[in-house]
């Protein structure tokens, strides 16, 4: 607020140029003011009539509308500026005013003279703040009315003049009061009515004829006493309500409500309600709270069937309800509801009617009942039943809504061979539960008989049963007889001379022989195939008589699930490593059970057999595990699966049973093992191959090294030479004995070689660092480590070999087997 006040002061100061300055008006106070004291009052209106705008340059002073000027905190004239300025602003008519007010320090006078202003007079209420005024309502006068006076105080030391304003004075309703200029005295000018103004509220003022207000501005009220001058009224012209009837006593039917425009919480407004008639004038059935208005039910026996209405006369007055009291008189009228409290009756008892045999969906009879109840709701609604004499359900009733009729129908032909006539009971009830009123009777059921005579007619013959069912195999044999399905004339029982066929447009399953009425299949039936997926289809098939009269009946051929799939083993490729895990066989059958599941699972092979074995999981599966000593190899097992039908399904398992960790590192060179017969895999016959075509280029490649040479009988000592020696020489060896190659002896002392083989053996021998003796066996590849000395190290061979060294070696042995082709190389 602080910073505002500059810039206040500033637009103050600039309007003031551009607006017209009114009178100055001056103002003796002392020269100590305290906060909320009144310095004095600013007629405004002389200045400018109709100010919308009025504001204070000086923060310290408020002005109020009437002109009383008000400090808003404590100052001290010796210290504080002494002149402010009251701006006044029209914004309609854009008309700015200001008023300078200067404030003088009164000058101190003796206390004998009537009008000294020494002191600042302290306020009093005692006079001043009279009570509020009260003038009766529709006063009759007379008028001028005295009805206050309020007087100030300081009248003893000023002259203080009077004057109001405010609603009832230069406001509407204007001229209702005024107060006399000397005395103070209010008085009314005419009657108040309090219902359009209740109270008023005006502004007193007290004055000197300087102007100086020494009273702050007082807020009187008058006050206008109610007068019973306004009846109460219902807050409906019309008031319905509905109650069920044989309701119980207390039950709350409404509440009627009225009003009063006197002064609330009085005499006046305190209203009580009572009945004054019913309609019609019988034992009164209703209470009326007099105080709350609330009706309830007073009789205990509500009859709607009697009285379906009621019309109330209820009154309200004010004044408690004292004869004296205004009053006003109100309708009522309540509906007693209906509730189903009647039973409904037959008219008639008994009813007779007629039918043909064999009609069906004909209507036969109508019967009808009486119900008390209101028309048309559910406590009259019938409802019928056939109690007795329907066991077959060959009749039906049902309700007709428009007239409450039962209508009794044959739904199932009648046969007059097995009965000439039918005697039915028919009930009848209502929609709605019944609701009976306290301490009354348990109602009954009301029931009628109906005799139903049953007429001849000459009939076709009919089939026994109308509905045959026939099952069938899956997948048998075309031509295959099912069953038969005969009819018989109704009269006569026989059933010689009926013709039976199948109407064309059926489901070509079955035929019917037209004499006897066997019925074959014409068709292989099965599951699995189109319109057989359902399983079944009924035929109708006709019979007729000599006279040409003709049955229905219906055959309903199902196809039942056969065992005509065999079991198959889901996956039969599998690799098993060290850890020799079982495997899961699961089989699958087309079949539905009793066919599939459960399997039993069989090792065909003996040898295979003695090798695994079997062991149950479920239903659908088995483990399928190696034995200890089962080696390493690829396995095709024949494992046979037999379902719960005993049908056998042949499936090979090939089991991959590998030294490795993971089924990854299985590389396939295994030995495959079928039906007991060992064969090489397909990894070690490209080994073989591929070991004999890398010997042939190293023989090759020697060759070509050292050059053609020629066949030599002797061998010279000299190892050195670089000659190929070829020897020839065969034995006889069909007296070969013994399968195994004696080792070759070398007559140095550091080092020798030796190999053994049973077919044809090729020695390779080379002199010199890292050479070694090799031997190819049935196209396998062996290596012979060279013999080692000392620290397990190579011995270099350096020596030389004589002829008769070698002669020496081979000739023994030519008598134990039989070498051919033997070819000894010798090289640095």
């Amino acid at each position: 607020m602080a910073p505002a006040f500059p810039r206040l002061v500033l637009g103050l100061l600039v309007l003031s140029l551009c607006c017209e300055a009114c009178k100055k008006v001056i103002f003796h106070v002392p020269s100590e003011l305290e906060a909320d004291t009144l310095v004095g009052r600013v007629d405004l209106k002389e200045c400018l009539q109709s100010a919308e705008f009025i504001s204070s340059s000086d923060g310290r002073f408020k002005v109020l509308e009437d002109g009383s000027v008000y400090t808003t905190s404590a100052l001290s004239l010796s210290a504080e500026k002494k002149t402010f300025t009251i701006l006044l602003k029209d914004i309609q008519e854009q008309v700015q005013k200001k008023i300078q007010v200067d404030l003088v320090e009164e000058e101190k006078k003796t206390p004998n003279k009537r009008h000294a202003r020494d002191t600042v007079l302290k306020r009093t209420k005692r006079r001043w703040g009279p009570i509020p005024s009260v003038m009766i309502e529709n006063s009759l006068g007379p008028f001028p009315l005295q009805i206050q006076q309020v007087q100030s105080d300081t009248a003893q030391n000023y002259t203080i003049y009077y004057s109001a304003s405010g609603p009832g004075i230069d406001q509407d309703p204007k001229g209702l009061f005024y107060i006399e200029r000397e005395t103070g005295n209010i008085f009314a000018t005419r009657a108040v009515d309090r219902e359009q103004y209740p109270s008023f509220q005006i502004i007193c003022f007290a004055t000197t004829p300087d102007g100086y207000s020494p009273e702050v501005p007082l807020v009187h009220t008058i006050r206008i006493e109610d007068d019973n001058d306004n009846a109460p009224y219902f807050t409906q012209d019309h008031f319905e309500f509905c109650v069920p009837e044989n309701s119980r006593p207390g039950v709350f039917v409404g509440k009627v409500t009225a009003e009063d425009r006197d002064e609330p919480y009085t005499l006046h407004t305190t209203l009580k309600y009572r009945i004054v008639s019913q309609t019609p004038p019988i034992t009164p059935a209703f209470s009326l709270h007099g105080d709350t208005g609330v009706i309830s039910v007073l009789l205990p026996q509500l009859d709607r069937e009697l009285v379906p209405s009621y019309t109330l006369l209820v009154e309200v007055r004010d004044m408690a309800g004292q004869p004296f009291g205004l009053c006003t008189t109100g309708t009522v009228v309540i509906k007693i509801e209906d509730t189903n409290d009647n039973a409904p009756s037959f008219k008639q008892l008994q009813y007779e009617t007629r039918v043909e045999e064999n009609r069906v969906s004909v209507e036969i009879l109508r019967v009808s009942v009486v119900d008390l109840d209101e028309p048309g709701s559910p406590g009259s609604g019938a409802v019928y039943e056939i109690i007795r004499g329907n066991d077959d359900q060959a009749f039906e009733i049902t309700t007709d809504k428009n007239t409450n009729e039962g209508i009794l129908c044959v739904v199932k032909g009648l046969d007059y061979e097995t009965a000439k006539q039918r005697i039915l009971v028919i009930g009848v009830n209502n929609e709605a539960p019944y609701l009976l009123a306290p301490h009354s009777q348990q109602l009954s059921q009301s029931t009628c008989s109906v005799t139903v005579h049953v007429l001849d007619v000459d009939e076709g013959p009919v089939f026994k049963p109308c509905l045959l069912r026939l099952d069938v195999k899956e997948c048998e044999d075309i031509g295959t007889a099912i069953g038969r399905y005969i009819a018989e004339d109704p009269e006569s029982g026989n059933t010689e001379g009926i013709r039976y066929r199948i109407p064309p447009g059926q489901c070509n399953w079955i035929n019917i022989d037209e004499q006897s009425g066997e019925v074959r299949t014409v068709r292989v039936l099965d599951r699995d195939i189109g319109e057989m997926r359902r399983g079944q289809c009924n035929v109708t098939v006709l019979a007729i008589d000599r006279n040409g009269k003709t049955g229905t009946g219906t055959i309903q051929v199902c196809i039942v699930p056969g065992n005509k799939n065999f079991p198959r083993i889901s996956q039969t490729d599998y690799i098993m490593c060290r850890d020799r895990k079982p495997i899961c066989l699961t089989a699958q059958d087309g079949d539905e059970a009793p066919y599939s599941a459960p399997f039993v699972y069989r090792i065909t092979d003996r040898r295979l057999a003695s090798m695994w074995k079997l062991t149950p999981h479920d239903d659908n599966s088995w483990y399928l595990s190696p034995k200890s000593d089962t080696p390493y190899g690829i396995y095709e097992i024949p494992v046979t699966v037999i379902d719960n039908g005993g049908k056998r399904g042949e499936n090979i398992v090939r089991v991959n049973l590998c030294d490795c960790v993971t089924p990854t590192e299985c590389d396939g060179r295994a030995r495959q093992l079928s039906g007991g017969n060992v064969t090489l895999g397909l990894w070690a016959i490209l080994a073989m191959i591929l070991g004999s075509l890398l010997l042939l280029l190293i023989l090759i490649t020697i060759c070509g090294c050292c050059g053609a040479g020629a066949m030599h009988r002797q061998v010279t000592d000299d190892c050195a030479n670089h000659n190929l020696i070829i020897s020839n020489t065969e034995a006889p060896g069909e007296e070969v004995m013994d399968q195994n190659i004696i080792p070759l002896q070398n007559t140095c002392d550091q080092g020798g070689y030796g190999v053994k083989t049973g077919e044809q053996q090729t020695f390779e021998m080379v002199k010199g660092r890292g050479h070694t003796l090799e031997s190819v066996k049935g196209g396998g590849h062996q290596t012979l480590g060279s013999v080692k000395e000392g620290g397990g190290q190579t011995v270099m061979d350096t020596c030389r070999y004589s002829y008769s060294e070698w002669h020496n070696f081979t000739h023994p042995r030519l008598g134990e087997e039989s070498i051919r082709g033997h070819t000894v190389i010798k090289n640095n």
